[in-house]
């Protein structure tokens, strides 16, 4: 309830409690009449206001959206949707998967190996929402065995990003798809791909939060600042709730000098401002087998240590998740 509903509620209730007891007290019966007819009507405006309010008030969706991107590609960034996704999912959240890169990495790292034979994928829809067309949110989410759903990618999303250039409200398209399908879930994932194009920038506006991972080289951790500053873009024009979950370390090698190195510079530039995970993703070819085989960590290898440190980043991304939701109860009740 807004601020301004509460007071207009309360200064109407106190009229009609005034003009009641007044002209009870003093008025002709012809008086009392006419002040009955009015009293209707300013119940029946009552009743509006309050079922206004009671709008107002309506739950929002509990579902977080969050955008898992890197300008630079080959730091993990599918590998840990994936990964994420199915951690998640082990501790009982709904989970949806986006594919949206026309490489269809997410796609086929769940065993869908033939991306460009779906009939319904994420171009199809937002092909749809930028003609204005009726469509299925539930539509070419495919249900996978470990427990989380897809919307798949194929290279047609590549033709798609260019008609985007001309398309009114651009920027939203995904945004409407994923406001339709959220009250499903509890968490869904976007995969990005590899570069701030238009589609990025569609799942950058439709997000709460971004997570970075980044592999421990010094070109990937160079490019965080170009990274942040096109997230820092997008959240001052197009997103303005949009923020930081993280960054994720990937692909670390702990005995060796550069990893050591890098992790503590990009903890010292970063680090004050922006949350940097306490779980590091270390490099194992065990992780590279099972996106080979379209399986996750934990169903390749489970007592790994890539699925140990999958399963802790899972739940610290959880314990935002849920913090964030008691945040905004709490700001609703003010």
């Amino acid at each position: 309830m807004t601020v301004k509903s509460k007071r207009l509620f309360c200064v109407l209730q106190r009229a009609k409690r005034k003009c009641l007891h007044f002209h009870l007290a003093t008025a002709t019966v012809s008086e009392m009449l006419i002040e009955l007819r009015s009293l209707v009507l300013l119940h029946s405006h009552l009743d509006k206001v309050a079922k206004s309010m009671r709008k107002e008030d309506a739950p929002m969706s509990n579902c977080k959206v969050i955008a898992l991107t890197n300008q630079k590609g080959g730091v993990g960034k599918t590998t840990t949707a994936v990964n994420l996704g199915v951690g998640l999912a082990k501790q009982g959240s709904k989970v949806l998967l986006i594919d949206a890169d026309a490489q269809a990495n997410l796609t086929m790292a769940l065993g869908y190996n033939r991306p460009d034979d779906i009939p319904v994928t994420i171009s199809t829809v937002m092909q749809d929402i930028m003609y204005d067309k009726s469509f299925d949110a539930s539509g070419g989410i495919i249900h996978h065995s470990e427990g989380v759903d897809l919307l798949p990618s194929n290279i047609e999303l590549s033709g798609l990003e260019v008609r985007l250039i001309n398309a009114m409200s651009r920027e939203s398209v995904l945004k409407t798809y994923v406001n339709e399908v959220k009250k499903n879930y509890d968490y869904v994932l976007i995969d990005c791909m590899p570069s701030l194009g238009m589609i990025t920038i569609n799942a950058l506006a439709a997000a709460d939060s971004v997570v970075i991972p980044t592999q421990l080289h010094y070109l990937s951790a160079k490019g965080l600042e170009l990274l942040l500053r096109s997230v820092s873009k997008v959240k001052r024009q197009i997103n303005p709730k949009l923020r930081i979950d993280g960054i994720l370390m990937t692909m670390v090698m702990p005995r060796t000098n550069i990893s050591k190195e890098i992790t503590a510079t990009v903890k010292s530039a970063y680090g004050q401002k922006i949350k940097v995970f306490d779980a590091e993703i270390p490099h194992s070819i065990r992780a590279v087998e099972a996106t080979a085989e379209g399986k996750s960590i934990f169903a390749y290898d489970k007592s790994g240590k890539v699925a140990t440190a999958y399963d802790q980043f899972a739940k610290e991304v959880a314990e935002i998740g849920e913090k964030q939701r008691r945040q905004n109860r709490a700001d609703r009740i003010r």
